[in-house]
C-alpha cells in the first residue's frame, strides 16, 4: 500500500492491525514501514520483592499515641 493509500485509509489500516494483520506502507514502490499491533503492556510491579501485605494492615484503627503522631 502507498503512503497517499495509507493517508487515505488509516482507520481501516489500524482496524486491521489490531485484528493482528501486518500492513506494509511504501513510498514510491519501496517498502518503508511496517503496521503491526503492539502488544499488550505488563503490569508495574511495585519493587522488586513480592510482599503480601494482608488487608488487616490496611484497614486497622490507628492506636491514640499514632494519631497524636499525625496531628
Amino acid at each position: 500500500m502507498n503512503v497517499q493509500q495509507a493517508k487515505t485509509n488509516l482507520s481501516s489500516l489500524l482496524a486491521r492491525a489490531e485484528r493482528g494483520e501486518e500492513v506494509v506502507i511504501a513510498r514510491a514502490g519501496r517498502p518503508v514501514v511496517r503496521l503491526a499491533p503492539v502488544d499488550a503492556v505488563p503490569p508495574r510491579q511495585f519493587g522488586t520483592v513480592p510482599i503480601d501485605v494482608p488487608d488487616e494492615f490496611f484497614f486497622a484503627s490507628l492506636t491514640e499515641s499514632e494519631l497524636a503522631a499525625w496531628e
